[in-house]
């Protein structure tokens, strides 16, 4: 059986609770990318991930008026090997679902500029382009707040990055993900123009330390015309609202260190047996109160050895109801249904029910 995770996202609303799965911590030590990225994996996780704009607010609250900028733990060492991602977080690029034209996407590299054809754009005849991210253009732009009208095309001619952050500031971001691209409200929207314009597909040869996929980027807005040298790591400048510009790995910075309080514990066990495990050794089974804890949580599953992870959600028989371990009911266990939630580890991470004696690795929080 699969849920909608909006409905138990509602049926959790009661923990009121923002658990914060990290933490971050600014290191005010000046080090090369390589040694912060040593100093943090043995103090602390790994150098500071991001994930979306509200893990950006919060490196920019954790200043203390006199930092200038700081590393963090995105790189480029990857001897041009791009990969394709959407802007908007959450979503993963699925080769098979793409709809480029005939010779797309270009990736010449004996063409003096091809580096910078790592932008995507939507045609009006819904198929795809692969274009300069310099070249301004028309854009559209997603407003998941606006339930009449959640998609925009905006007829001012900007570069990508303009784009983004015209989308980000204003509304939600790019439109992204091939569902968007679809609905019919984007088809009636492109019948106005012939024009191409901008969508939130980008690809770049960039990583994040810690080895995850989030493709959640902030670049300042002269990124895209800078000529990028081998050994390019990244940082979060403070005087720019936040925004991060590269820098040559062996520059001494200060840098943003961040503690993992999810924890996947690959061994199988019962659905109970988890519970106990976790409130001896740490402090729970993880609960999910809000999409950003829910995409940390889905990052994490590629990592789990069984095909379905435990997590701290329980059905009660009597009032057949779903409800997450942060909401400290009781429950009969002379009316044991044995039903619990797990989440698949691969596809679309999807909750199932699943009987309580099956084994499968599990998540605790510290």
């Amino acid at each position: 059986m699969q849920w909608s995770l909006i409905l138990l996202f509602l049926m959790g609303q009661c923990c009121f609770i923002d658990c914060q799965l990290y933490e971050f911590h600014y290191i005010k030590e000046n080090k090369t990318w390589t040694e912060a990225q040593q100093y943090c994996r043995e103090k602390h996780t790994d150098l500071v991930t991001v994930t979306n704009m509200k893990d950006m607010k919060r490196l920019i609250n954790i200043s203390d008026g006199n930092k200038r900028e700081a590393w963090i733990g995105l790189y480029d060492q990857t001897h041009d090997n791009r990969t394709w991602y959407w802007s908007l977080p959450g979503l993963e690029f699925n080769e098979s679902e793409t709809k480029w034209i005939k010779g797309e996407p270009k990736d010449n590299k004996h063409c003096l500029d091809y580096w910078y054809f790592n932008c995507g754009m939507l045609l009006h005849d819904a198929s795809w382009l692969n274009v300069d991210c310099r070249c301004p253009s028309f854009f559209l732009c997603y407003d998941e707040t606006n339930k009449t009208h959640k998609y925009h095309l905006i007829r001012e001619k900007k570069s990508w990055l303009e784009a983004q952050s015209y989308c980000r500031e204003k509304h939600t971001d790019l439109i992204s993900g091939t569902k968007q691209l679809q609905d019919e409200e984007v088809k009636e929207v492109m019948k106005t123009t012939e024009s191409k314009s901008f969508i939130g597909l980008f690809r770049d040869t960039w990583r994040w330390s810690d080895g995850s996929s989030f493709s959640f980027r902030h670049w300042n807005l002269h990124f895209n015309n800078q000529k990028l040298n081998r050994t390019q790591c990244a940082m979060n400048v403070f005087d720019d609202g936040g925004r991060w510009k590269n820098e040559n790995c062996d520059e001494r910075k200060p840098f943003i260190c961040y503690d993992d309080k999810l924890i996947l514990i690959k061994e199988n066990k019962t659905w109970h047996e988890a519970l106990t495990y976790c409130r001896q050794n740490h402090s729970d089974l993880v609960t999910i109160t809000n999409m950003d804890e829910q995409r940390w949580i889905e990052e994490k599953t590629k990592n789990a050895s069984t095909e379905f992870v435990w997590i701290g959600l329980r059905y009660n028989c009597t009032l057949k109801v779903w409800f997450w371990l942060c909401n400290n009911w009781a429950w009969d266990e002379q009316d044991e249904c044995n039903k619990f939630g797990a989440m698949e580890a691969g596809g679309e991470h999807q909750l199932f029910k699943r009987n309580g004696s099956e084994r499968f690795n599990f998540f605790c929080t510290n």
